[in-house]
């Protein structure tokens, strides 16, 4: 069945498998109307990674940092105040109103219960971090799981003392690197497998101790993909003096030119799958349109997600969802969909930040509850009379099948993940009828100009309490303690640039999430590739680069 997208225009297709996975929930659900890149985006709107605020909390005022400004109608708890038996989700309910549409009575709803600050589980001296489980002594890590001194990270899992990493899991002492796993004490590299002291470096598979290499196999003391004794490649890191800033920038241009004259890239990054399309994906089968996704079976337009089993339309979705559809932030969702924020519930839709629930329909906040409509308690037979009219009731007002509209997100666009892969100016976002949050004006810093020492070696501990400024951004940031810390036992230079900023650099060097169709470099066969066919990158189907790099 071709449809065209209500939103964009763009034809896509809605195949007879997905008119069967749509019946497998209790309550059949609706055709989409939307592309998947719009529905993608659609949900990402409603997340808020790193835009964070200083406020008090609504019930104790006690100070906070909060993914919500003062300014917001809704009241902000702290996470110990939420938990807590102070409040009842079930006081704000209300009863829905067939002559008002279901996303305006939501709204309503929103409008007055309590929200949680940072949505932490089980963390430990992780204040100061977003979307995280089972952290400990970790500074703005995002979307970070069983992690313990790990800082500026996104999702990185089941990592140590790592800084600046993107994707990187059961690694430890690593920095700025993406798609690493199983590593140790590599930095400035991308898509690494079980290697260590490596650095500067592409595709490497069991390689110890590389430098400005690309697309090796247990291999070690390599250099520029030359192979060097171990005195050799000793005095060259030596020359090459890595904890000095200037030299360090020699060494990205070197590492940038490489990369695209001497990579060999495969068309997708998928490793031990069957029958999968997109992007990182890993131990995977019957899985497409899918990026950074493992250990899933039988899925469609999956994004950040682990574990999951005949699924469709997940953002950030963990801890093994099954039959979900259209979810973002969640864990451990069961034939539920179009949720929020919300984990271990079955049979839940249009729910925000509701757990350990099963049975609730456009409930926010409710915890260990069942057979609630808009926070409103109700007997089995009562709710299973009633939802099947309200959901008849939605298929009138074309509700019903679609994802919470990016009207009611609680962020500005700008403030959401939705503006990091599908950037919009003010006026667009603002043309389309969204929220655009206009930030303070924080990026002009009037102080003294601080003089960064070029090495590690000459940063005494001061730095901790300056303001740098950064070289690209102009906005001011500081050098935590532990961070300081970090750089010095792995003779790294003091960075010129913010974390945001530094977050940025590595969100450009991720391929985009989509497929384009191009040749293959060497045997000039059709491939769908993430690289677009003009970029300057040699990329090969599979066998090509299977034969080439083993």
């Amino acid at each position: 069945m071709k449809n065209s997208c209500s939103e964009c225009s763009a034809k896509f297709e809605v195949t007879d498998s997905d008119l069967e996975f749509f019946g497998k929930f209790k309550y059949p659900i609706s055709t989409p109307t939307l592309c998947p890149a719009c529905r993608v985006q659609r949900r990402m709107s409603w997340r808020n990674d790193r835009t964070f605020y200083h406020r008090k909390s609504s019930l104790s005022k006690k100070q906070m940092v909060s993914i919500y400004p003062e300014n917001t109608p809704w009241p902000v708890y702290l996470q110990s105040e939420w938990y807590s038996d102070k409040w009842n989700p079930l006081d704000y309910g209300i009863e829905f109103d067939f002559s008002v549409p279901f996303f305006t009575q939501f709204k309503e709803l929103m409008m007055t219960v309590p929200r949680l600050g940072m949505d932490l589980i089980n963390c430990e001296n992780s204040e100061y971090c977003n979307y995280c489980g089972d952290d400990k002594n970790c500074y703005l890590d995002i979307a970070g799981e069983a992690n313990e001194d790990c800082y500026f990270c996104l999702f990185t899992k089941y990592s140590k003392n790592c800084l600046d990493c993107t994707f990187a899991y059961h690694s430890t002492l690593c920095h700025e690197c993406i798609q690493v796993y199983n590593s140790y004490a590599c930095r400035n590299s991308m898509y690494l497998d079980n290697c260590s002291d490596c650095a500067f470096s592409f595709d490497l598979k069991g390689c110890k101790n590389c430098l400005l290499s690309i697309n090796l196999r247990n291999k070690e003391y390599y250099i520029l993909n030359e192979p060097h004794t171990k005195e050799e490649y000793e005095k060259k890191l030596l020359e090459l003096n890595l904890s000095s800033n200037e030299a360090l920038k020699s060494v990205h241009d070197i590492w940038k030119k490489m990369r695209i004259e001497n990579g060999i890239y495969r068309d997708m990054y998928t490793l031990n799958c069957e029958d999968c399309t997109g992007n990182n994906v890993k131990t995977s089968k019957n899985c497409h349109g899918c990026y950074n996704t493992t250990d899933s079976e039988d899925c469609k337009y999956l994004y950040d997600v682990l574990d999951a089993k005949d699924c469709q339309d997940l953002n950030y979705s963990l801890y093994k969802p099954e039959v979900a559809y259209e979810l973002c932030s969640t864990l451990n969702m069961t034939y539920s969909a179009f949720c929020y924020a919300s984990h271990y519930s079955n049979n839940c839709f249009y729910c925000d930040k509701t757990n350990h629930s099963s049975n609730c329909f456009g409930c926010i906040g409710l915890d260990h509850m069942e057979y609630c409509i808009l926070n409103k308690q109700y007997t089995k037979e009562e709710y299973e009379e009633l939802l099947p009219r309200i959901i008849a009731y939605m298929e009138k007002t074309k509700e019903w099948g679609q994802f919470f509209p990016v009207t009611l997100s609680p962020y500005g666009y700008n403030e959401t993940v939705a503006h990091e892969y599908m950037p919009l100016t003010q006026k667009e976002v603002e043309k389309n009828g969204w929220v655009w949050t206009l930030q303070e004006e924080k990026e002009s810093y009037m102080g003294p100009e601080v003089q960064i020492p070029d090495t590690i070696s000459d940063v005494s501990d001061d730095i901790c309490n300056e303001l740098i400024t950064c070289d690209k951004s102009g906005k001011p940031f500081k050098i935590i303690p532990q961070e300081l810390k970090f750089y010095r036992e792995q003779g790294i230079p003091i960075p010129r640039r913010s974390p945001m900023q530094r977050h940025t650099d590595r969100n450009d060097l991720r391929n985009p999430r989509k497929l384009w169709d191009r040749k293959c470099d060497k045997c000039s066969n059709d491939i769908q590739t993430s690289y677009s066919p003009d970029r300057p990158e040699k990329v090969f189907c599979e066998e090509c680069y299977l034969k080439e790099v083993y």
